[in-house]
């Protein structure tokens, strides 16, 4: 195998897919959904993917604070025309209520993505949830990993 000597061996797409990131990483807060709406105007699954890894980062680092909920709101209405990135904001919501005790329900722990399951199955935050996964969550992964945080939880 060779080194890459310049972008001209990097596929179109990979390079694309990183110029998304870099401008979303870059972008000030106050222009954050024009620069969404812009990229997502790309239709090719490149543009959907940095979205998604932009959204995971940004929702994850805003979770806990006040910020949350106006931003995932403002998100979803830009988003509105991808399922998959309307879904991964709902989840991340459910995960946001699961971990900081607001009001969830057992329906859309049940119906939650693998992804979303198995996230809940490592948090330290969210035992309530955990427990049912440790018995109900749909993959044998998920319910291992959440008795191993049961486990991990009882011992520290």
């Amino acid at each position: 195998m060779t080194a890459m000597n310049s972008n001209q061996d990097v596929p179109e797409d990979v390079l694309r897919f990183t110029a998304y990131l870099q401008a979303l990483r870059r972008i000030p807060d106050d222009e954050e959904l024009s620069l969404i709406t812009t990229i997502l105007e790309d239709s090719d699954a490149t543009a959907q993917s940095a979205v998604l890894r932009h959204l995971d980062q940004r929702a994850d680092t805003l979770l806990r604070g006040e910020g949350y909920v106006p931003w995932a709101q403002a998100m979803t209405h830009v988003v509105a025309p991808r399922p998959f990135l309307i879904q991964r904001l709902h989840e991340w919501s459910l995960f946001r209520a699961v971990i900081l005790s607001q009001p969830w329900s057992l329906d859309a722990l049940t119906r939650a993505s693998n992804w979303l399951q198995l996230k809940i199955a490592e948090s330290q935050s969210a035992i309530e949830a955990v427990e049912i996964l440790a018995q109900a969550g749909r993959t044998k992964r998920i319910r291992n990993t959440a008795r191993t945080t049961l486990v991990q939880r009882s011992r520290g």
